[in-house]
């Protein structure tokens, strides 16, 4: 035993050989996606620490983070920024629930189900052009439809302007937005209700559960993964739209409607002002990272199991 201890004792065991296969095939995604965010945010950023007018480029200077300091003393960004929480908070919330109670209708069987499923997507491929055209339209305090149903109705005695009305402009964009993104939900929330175990719920009757104790001990707990990605993905989207508003108010009247995303991008092409709208867009990325964190958070632990 001695002499085979002395002949391994000089004897080095050989190290692995790195495999580089999956670094070439990840190469092409690596370099587009540099190529398309990474380079782009950086610029942002570069952006955001210089004073930068587009109608005077060659005059751009470095003026550190006092950008920043503008932004936080500006009043119209604490405007937008409140708006901006109401934005996602209600658009995503009415989404989602409209979207649940949807999923659930379309989950069970009728003689037209498959139509009904097929309809339910339309609001979701309109383009959103078209979207905040239609509600416009629909809104318009001459010819709207919603006024004239309501006025039909009794429920309110003179039109309203619900677009220029500061009370309520700002409400009436957000329905509009509700009405084009709840499809997102009705759709991922249907997929996933097809992956619940049909004895779960034959078990449930036998023991005389009602279907509300079967929507909540079963139904949401089944897919309650599937539910919160489709909550993280849509507040990111919400939070980052600014097309329907644009299409809609332009974000007035005055500051009513107003969100980040959209201040950002009226400072930098109306105002002209690049520094500034790359320090407010670098801005709400830094609070969606919060958002984008929580998500790669779940993706790694689903990915773990």
């Amino acid at each position: 035993m001695a002499s085979i201890a002395s002949s391994y004792a000089g004897t080095v065991a050989p190290r692995p050989r790195r495999n580089f296969t999956p670094l070439w095939f990840l190469l092409p995604a690596l370099v587009v996606t540099s190529a398309v965010v990474l380079v782009p945010v950086l610029q942002t950023f570069w952006l955001s620490l210089h004073e930068y007018l587009l109608y005077a480029p060659d005059d751009a200077r470095f003026i550190g983070v006092g950008n920043f300091t503008a932004i936080f003393a500006d009043e119209v960004f604490w405007i937008s920024l409140g708006h901006s929480f109401i934005w996602i908070v209600g658009v995503v919330g009415l989404q989602f629930l409209l979207g649940l109670g949807t999923a659930l209708l379309l989950n069970q069987s009728f003689w037209w189900r498959s139509l009904a499923r097929s309809l339910v997507i339309i609001p979701w491929a309109l383009p959103s052009v078209i979207i905040g055209l239609m509600w416009t339209w629909m809104y318009d305090f001459n010819v709207g439809v919603i006024n004239d149903m309501l006025l039909r109705f009794g429920l309110i005695e003179t039109p309203i302007a619900w677009l220029a009305n500061p009370a309520t402009a700002l409400y009436a964009v957000m329905f509009a937005l509700i009405w084009q993104g709840f499809p997102f939900f009705a759709v991922t929330i249907l997929a996933g209700l097809q992956t619940v175990p049909q004895e779960l719920y034959e078990a449930a009757e036998i023991d005389g559960a009602t279907p509300r104790q079967q929507l909540f001990s079963i139904t949401l707990p089944s897919i309650a993964d599937v539910i919160a990605t489709a909550l993280l993905l849509r507040t990111i989207w919400v939070a980052n739209s600014l097309d329907v508003i644009l299409v809609m108010t332009g974000g007035g009247p005055g500051y009513d409607t107003h969100t980040l995303p959209l201040y950002a991008f009226i400072r930098a092409y109306t105002g002209m002002e690049f520094g500034y709208g790359a320090a407010l867009a670098l801005i709400l990325t830094f609070l969606l990272m919060a958002v984008v964190w929580a998500y790669v958070r779940r993706a790694s632990r689903d990915l773990s199991r």
